[in-house]
Parts: C-alpha cells; sequence; structure tokens
C-alpha cells in the first residue's frame, strides 16, 4: 500500500490561514467556558447524551440502565463455553491469586501482593496479548500527583470530583488523590525516568481541568516507561505469566464466590481451568468496540471481556452511559486516524484552530466539553477541515509550541510524536496537525470500594475495568494514577484476605453464566452472539475512519 505523504494541495489554504493568524494569537489568551456554557455545549454536542446511542440493559444487576449498545449487545449475550466443553474436575493451576490482565494494573497488584506476603509461585498472572500489551503501554501525557508547593491532595481531589461533573464515588477519589505521592515516591525508587530539570526536580505540566500544575511525565510515552520499569519488577520476582490466555468465564463455588476462571489458549484453542483463593480482574476497556462508530485510541484487546465476566457472576456496573473521547484524536493522514495526540500538545501551548485559522475553544476545558466544541465546530459551524477520504477534523497549531517554548522543545518532550507525523512527511515544528475526538475511555465499570473489592465475594477489579473512580469524566494523569493506585490496593486486599485463610468451597461449577444465559432468553433475547468478544473482527466492515453523522 503506496503512503500518502505530507498535506495534499486541497489543505494547504487552510494550513497558510492558520500561520497567517498564529502571530496575534500568541499575543491572546481564549477565554474558559462558563458552567452553565460547558453543561449547554455538552447536552448539545457530547455523544454521551444522544439517546439513540444507547438502550436499557435487560437483564442483571444493572437491569433497566442505560448503556451503549454496542456493551448492552455484550452483556445479553450467550456465553462462549457450553455445558460439557471443559471438564471442571480437572484442575490445571491451583493457585492463591488469579489477575486476569497483564497491564498496569494486573502487574502493579502482583507486585503488591508480594510485597504484602504472597509467594510469587503463588499468583498467576493471564493475559490476552503479552505481558504489557494494554492502554497502559500505549498512554502518552503523564501522571497526576499533587506534590509541589501551594497544591494538596485536597485540591486534587477538587479537580477530579468537579471533573467528574460530581458523580464520582468520594471515598473512591479520596484514595486516589491521597496515595498519589507515595505512588510517585515508590516510582522513583523502581526507577521509573520521570522529565526533570537541569536541578533534578521534577517538572510539571497542566492538564485539561487542572487547577494546578500536577502533571509528571516522562517525555510523551510516559505509560511505556512506567510499563517498562513495572514489567521487569515483575520478571525479578518470577512472578509467573500465561501469555494469550483469555478469560471465558469465571469459575464460582456452590455459594457463588468467585473461584477463579477457564482460560483458553489463543494458539491452540485448549482451554486451562484455574483455580484460585481470589481472583483480580485487571481486563482494561471497551475502545475496540467502537461505540456509536468512532476510531479509538485502544489497544487491540480492549473488548469488555472483564465487564462481561463480572457482570455474569453478579457484579454490578456504574456510569457506563458515560464515555470518554478524546478531544484529539489524530484525522489526517488516514493511516493514524484515531490514534493519541497527547494533551501535553495542548499543555505545552497549541490551540486547536478551524478552518479559518480562528481559535474556537480554550485549548484545557475538561476532555468532554473540549470534544464538544471540536465537534460542534465540525458538524454544525461547518469550520472543519476536510480530508481527501471524507474525514474532517479541526488544526491543533503544534508550532506554537515551539514559538512559545524554543526551537527544539518538540523534539524534547514530544518526540514520539514528532516521529509519529515524520513517517508521513509532515512536521510538527513547522505544520499544524489535524485532530478529531476519538473514543478512549471508559468511565464507568465494576462498582468497587477503595480496597478494590466487588460486591461479589472472592473478586477484586482495578484499573480501566473498574468504575466509580472518574464518575461522568477523566481528567489526563488520573489514569495511570489510578491504575497505581487501585492495583496496589487490591493487590494488597486479596493477599491480606488469602493469608488470612479466605477461601472459595471444593466444588467449582459455571452455573452463574448458564443461570445469565437462560434470564436472557426469557426475556425474549436471541441471536448468535457469544461473549466475551476477545478480539475485534474488522473483516468486511467499512472503514471507521470516514465521517460520522453525529448530529
Amino acid at each position: 500500500m503506496k503512503l500518502e505523504q505530507g498535506y495534499p494541495e486541497s489543505m494547504l489554504a487552510s494550513i497558510a490561514e492558520v500561520e497567517r493568524t498564529r502571530a496575534e494569537r500568541l499575543e491572546t489568551r481564549f477565554p474558559k467556558l462558563e458552567a452553565t456554557e460547558a453543561e449547554q455545549l455538552l447536552q448539545r454536542y457530547h455523544p454521551d447524551y444522544r439517546p439513540e446511542g444507547k438502550r436499557a440493559i435487560a437483564v442483571g444487576p444493572n437491569r433497566g440502565d442505560q448503556a451503549p449498545h454496542e456493551l448492552v449487545d455484550l452483556l445479553e449475550a450467550q456465553p462462549r463455553i457450553t455445558p460439557g466443553d471443559v471438564d471442571l474436575s480437572r484442575i490445571d493451576h491451583e493457585i492463591d491469586l488469579l489477575i486476569l490482565g497483564g497491564g498496569g494494573a494486573g502487574t502493579v497488584a502482583a507486585l503488591w501482593a508480594v510485597a504484602e506476603g504472597l509467594e510469587p509461585n503463588q499468583i498467576l498472572i493471564a493475559t490476552k496479548l503479552r505481558h504489557g500489551d494494554a492502554n497502559s503501554m500505549m498512554a502518552q501525557g503523564g501522571i497526576q500527583a499533587a506534590v509541589a508547593p501551594g497544591d494538596s491532595p485536597a485540591q486534587h481531589f477538587l479537580d477530579a470530583y468537579g471533573g467528574g461533573h460530581f458523580t464520582n464515588r468520594r471515598e473512591l477519589v479520596r484514595a486516589l488523590v491521597e496515595d498519589a505521592p507515595g505512588i510517585l515516591r515508590w516510582h522513583e525508587k523502581l526507577g521509573v525516568l520521570y522529565d526533570r530539570d537541569t536541578a533534578g526536580e521534577m517538572l510539571r505540566k497542566h492538564g485539561g481541568g487542572t487547577s494546578r500544575m500536577r502533571m509528571h511525565s516522562a517525555k510523551d510515552y510516559t505509560g511505556m516507561e512506567l510499563m517498562r520499569v513495572l514489567r521487569d519488577a515483575a520478571r525479578d520476582l518470577e512472578i509467573p505469566v500465561l501469555e494469550f490466555a483469555s478469560a471465558l468465564e469465571l469459575l464460582t463455588d456452590e455459594v457463588g464466590r468467585v473461584a477463579g476462571a477457564v482460560l483458553v489458549d489463543l494458539e491452540t484453542s485448549c482451554y486451562r481451568v484455574v483455580r484460585a483463593r481470589a481472583t483480580l480482574l485487571a481486563t482494561g476497556g471497551f475502545g475496540r468496540l467502537h461505540i456509536q462508530g468512532y476510531a479509538t485510541t485502544n489497544h487491540y484487546g480492549a473488548t469488555a471481556d472483564g465487564l462481561v465476566l463480572a457482570y455474569r457472576a453478579g457484579a454490578r456496573l456504574r456510569d457506563m452511559d458515560a464515555v470518554q473521547y478524546h478531544p484529539t484524536g489524530a484525522a489526517y493522514p488516514e493511516q493514524l486516524v484515531g490514534q493519541l495526540i497527547t494533551e501535553k500538545v495542548r499543555s505545552m501551548g497549541a490551540q486547536p484552530i478551524n478552518c479559518h485559522g480562528v481559535q474556537f475553544v480554550y485549548p484545557l476545558e475538561p476532555r468532554d466539553v473540549e470534544a464538544s466544541a471540536f465537534i460542534r465546530e465540525c458538524y454544525e459551524r461547518g469550520n472543519q477541515v476536510d480530508t481527501p477520504t471524507g474525514f474532517s477534523g479541526v488544526w491543533l497549531d503544534s508550532p506554537m509550541v515551539e514559538a512559545i517554548h524554543g526551537p527544539g522543545t518538540i523534539e524534547r518532550n514530544l518526540a514520539a510524536m514528532a516521529r509519529m507525523f515524520r513517517r508521513f512527511d509532515i512536521d510538527m515544528t513547522r505544520q499544524p496537525i489535524l485532530v478529531f475526538p476519538t473514543l478512549h475511555y471508559q468511565n464507568g465499570g465494576i462498582a468497587i470500594d477503595p480496597d478494590g473489592r466487588t460486591e461479589v465475594p472472592g473478586l477484586f477489579a482495578a484499573g480501566e475495568v473498574s468504575g466509580g473512580i472518574h464518575g461522568k469524566n477523566r481528567l489526563m494523569g488520573n489514569s495511570l494514577l489510578d491504575y497505581n493506585v487501585f492495583g496496589r490496593r487490591a493487590g494488597r486486599a486479596a493477599a491480606q484476605d488469602i493469608l488470612a485463610g479466605v477461601a472459595p468451597g471444593p466444588a467449582v461449577t459455571l452455573e452463574h453464566a448458564y443461570r445469565h444465559a437462560e434470564a436472557c432468553r426469557q426475556a425474549g433475547i436471541t441471536g448468535e452472539l457469544r461473549s466475551p468478544l476477545l478480539l475485534p473482527d474488522y473483516r468486511g466492515k467499512e472503514a471507521l475512519s470516514r465521517r460520522i453523522d453525529l448530529l
């Protein structure tokens, strides 16, 4: 396939307008939206407020609650395992702690479970792809922690709670912000290479919706740096990892306590039965469901598997009506559509600009507000930039970063991003980049308490699969913090239960899954769909990067 190189002639006139107005925009500051204006913008333009994008869940703990069609389809699908498929009397692994998911939350949980006293060989991380193949690896911008003079966990709490539209569970937000400074110190001990100034002090930047500069980063590959260190720490402890082993169903005992899981080897299609005294879900989000047809920043395995398994076992979900669309997903070239353009670009001074070279929104509004402004500019005001393939977007004036901070700033701080565009003959130090909102984060998830416990005995959850921490909208830098804080808390709590002798009964069963399937049939739900999805299937489907019918 021949790669499209540089910008086509049809987009150059608009780029000239951006360049023409840049000097004037450098001298002005675009105002933030008032609260009432922001709410009106969300109500009118954000995808979460489109009633046709959701329906009520028909069965289970969240019966009657609204959620995206794409997720409800999986919650109401039939199990992949039918009676007689698996011999549950043949146990392949008998362990203390089973961790489903090998991204940041699962790895942190394993490390802290060992620190709490579990033997490493009594823990098993089972991951769908390779260890570290997760959204955790792909995160770019940074991690929040209130450690600077003039900042505090209380101020961080107010930012996160307000950013979530005051729907977050307050105990979870408190745990998030109070644990943050300790997490940063732990990372330093492990060897995470955060950005520092010449005196050795950690550099800090703003994120959207934050009142203080508390974003700590490692250039624009913070997630990869964190996973590098965490994965190495787990390997040093020789914690066992099963790669390409995806969970098909949780196991329960005779009273409904979770007792492990049935895994499938994606390479051989063979089943593995894992019996565990505690099970921790760290399976990530649902970006690869492409809610409402959006492109996504998410890795290939983000298909809501943990939500499906937990729901069938009786776990309650929360805030599943709220989806985060990151305002700055790449909109050109075609090969990059949906890829994340970190918020750090805007925090360093890049402005969102329409086709006429006019700034139309403050760069660091909360993500849902910022994304709504982009959608309005493209789909109501008609000020979008159209690409040759029919996609639309607005400019992010990245050369402003160099104009504000000096030549070489982008290469020093946004090296991965500069390299990504340079492959297509686009120089973001001299040319703006085209962006449009992209599906980025699952705001809701499995309801947990501050120690990562779900409402189902024996089942813990941490990371993006869990809900309540961010409410209806997550602020930048709180996802990397989330999986560290609650991975640690859930890993420790699970280990404490195990060391105290808590365990499921001797017999394991899949009856909970079959009861859920029967409830779906009694509700009149028919069809051939089976879940969990495991991996997305793009065969025969239209490309997701075309113009979206938003309004």
